[in-house]
């Protein structure tokens, strides 16, 4: 593993997202499999993500940046809140301006500019809007290499990574069935579902360059996709896990997923 850190940052941020859209696409797969996706099985997956996300801020984005922040000399909580928040302002901003719609929700409840486009395309375009984060998270994680080329960060990006794509297979499942459901086609179902985490490797490219590029930005930018993940969890993984009356399963999805990534977080890192 340590010949990996002899790689251009941004050449290992582009691999480990494309890793993860190709598990994205391995969860859309499911369509060819499943006419229907269960309620419970789609909360407790939801749930899941949730957790791997909530858990993946903390471990592998606002602990080490306070961290960086220390060793700069600057104050330990400034970069962290800072970027926090600027994260979820700016999923905010999106969330207002790109049209989108929600699993489960008829067409009249889709968010963002007023638009005539199908609803299949809408709730893509939902969960397009959460990878982008996810992207933006690794990418900075590996781009942290730059300057400090450590193993212990190494292990830290490539369980992050790891953990974005496990908790990706369902969100692809969670995509590509319900879309079947609306009449798409198999294929075209398929396709809207792992298009959806496309966005991640672009994401991730341009984390690492931004990194790279600005070294003293590194702990806002990690900080940042935090904000921005925590913003998709509580918005949109956390309502859509809890719609029905099995509350308790996607609850338990979210302590696995958080227990999950924790475990991946501190054993590699």
């Amino acid at each position: 593993m340590e010949k990996l850190l002899e790689y251009n940052p941004i050449l290992l941020a582009l691999g480990a997202t494309l890793f993860t859209w190709f598990l994205t696409a391995a969860g859309a797969s499911m369509v060819f499999f499943f006419k229907s996706i269960n309620k419970k099985i789609l909360n407790s997956m939801l749930g899941f993500a949730a957790g791997v996300m909530i858990a993946a801020s903390f471990w592998s984005l606002l602990k080490p940046a306070i961290e960086m922040a220390e060793a700069q000399g600057e104050l330990s909580w400034k970069p962290a809140v800072i970027g926090f928040l600027a994260g979820g302002a700016f999923l905010l901003l999106i969330d207002k301006i790109l049209p989108h719609l929600h699993l489960g929700l008829s067409i009249d409840k889709a968010e963002g500019i007023q638009t005539t486009w199908q609803r299949s395309i809408l709730l893509v375009l939902a969960i397009t809007l959460h990878n982008v984060p996810e992207g933006l998270a690794v990418g900075v994680a590996f781009g942290a290499l730059a300057n400090n080329p450590d193993m212990g960060i190494l292990t830290g990006a490539i369980a992050l990574a790891m953990g974005i794509g496990l908790q990706n297979f369902p969100e692809g499942a969670a995509v590509s069935i319900p879309l079947r459901r609306e009449g798409l086609s198999r294929w075209k179902a398929f396709n809207y579902g792992q298009l959806s985490g496309i966005v991640e490797p672009m994401a991730g490219v341009l984390g690492a360059y931004l990194v790279l590029t600005i070294e003293p930005l590194l702990p806002y930018a990690l900080s940042f996709a935090a904000g921005a993940m925590i913003f998709v969890v509580v918005e949109e993984l956390i309502p859509e896990s809890q719609r029905g009356n099995e509350t308790d399963l996607s609850t338990i999805g979210a302590m696995l997923g958080f227990a999950t990534m924790m475990l991946l977080d501190v054993a590699l890192g």
